[in-house]
């Protein structure tokens, strides 16, 4: 079979949201994942590897570059591509473009863990950042969540509000604590290093999504934050010991390894337990989920004209 070359805009037409988290549930019942991250330096510029291998799925890695300076002359600062191979010989596949898998598996991941632990009656959702991952969450939520309106808060109030000029159901708002108490769901995508989301602040039977913090130093929510709610996370293998949202309270002994009520690879556990439960899921976003996610789109890609 010919490699299938993907590109961004006709195979993101093929996909849905909904089909995309039950793909990801799937991959959950396939034996665990082997996950593995690369990276090499130069400077400023730095090149990602992350690989993933699920018996029955197949392989993948995933590639990024990141050139800081590339903005300087208006190109991206963030390049790569998936190449996804046969779990069965080996071969090649498919090449899927970089910020397709992205998007997906971002937003996605997200949607999934709401679908879960969310209560289902949700009607406000908030979005605490407005970056390219902001949109794809009211995409992804409007999906999850039809009967929903969207607030968005932004440091810079403006970015909210062109954010918001592209919805009917979008609302920019400029008080934070305010929002988050009327909010049934708040997800955060910020690059944000010190907490902008206080756990005072939410009120019984909200659901938390945490995006941004990727690295060490990152946080989005504060100590009170996790130790009110009932935390999950996608992995533990990719964020108890890498992010800094669960690495810095467990190493200062306000928030334990313990606490965790359970990822993705534990579904019997991983659901709300009341309607008043404040429920935190730390969204990692690790090689396994590009893995099932370039599946779902390669899967998607060949079916596109049945």
């Amino acid at each position: 079979m010919a490699v299938e070359i993907i590109p961004f805009a006709e195979g993101e037409a093929q996909l849905d949201w909904i089909g995309l988290t039950q793909a990801i549930q799937a991959g959950h019942d396939l034996p665990k994942a082997k996950i593995t991250d690369s990276f090499l330096y130069r400077g400023d510029d730095t090149l990602l590897n992350r690989a993933a291998w699920i018996d029955g799925l197949g392989l993948a890695v995933k590639s990024a570059t990141i050139f800081p300076n590339n903005a300087k002359t208006g190109r991206p600062a963030v390049n790569g591509g998936v190449t996804l191979y046969s779990d069965l010989d080996g071969t090649l596949e498919a090449i899927v473009d970089f910020h397709l898998v992205t998007k997906w598996k971002t937003a996605g991941d997200s949607l999934l863990a709401a679908r879960c632990l969310a209560r289902g009656d949700s009607r406000v959702i908030l979005i605490v950042g407005a970056g390219a991952v902001a949109q794809s969450l009211i995409d992804a939520y409007s999906a999850g969540f039809p009967n929903a309106r969207f607030l968005i808060w932004n440091r810079t109030m403006s970015k909210a509000q062109d954010l918001a000029s592209a919805f009917e159901h979008v609302t920019a708002v400029n008080d934070l604590p305010s929002a988050v108490a009327e909010a049934d769901i708040v997800s955060c995508a910020t690059m944000s290093t010190d907490p902008v989301l206080r756990g005072a602040w939410l009120k019984p039977g909200t659901h938390v999504d945490l995006i941004g913090a990727y690295r060490p130093d990152m946080r989005e929510a504060d100590d009170t934050a996790l130790t009110r709610s009932r935390v999950f996370v996608d992995s533990l293998d990719t964020t108890v010991g890498h992010i800094g949202e669960l690495k810095d309270p467990i190493a200062r002994g306000v928030f334990f390894e313990t606490d965790i009520i359970a990822d993705y690879y534990r579904p019997e556990r991983f659901k709300r337990q009341s309607d008043d439960d404040i429920t935190l899921f730390k969204n990692g976003g690790g090689a396994h989920l590009d893995l099932m996610v370039s599946r779902y789109i390669l899967d998607r890609w060949r079916g596109r004209d049945g």
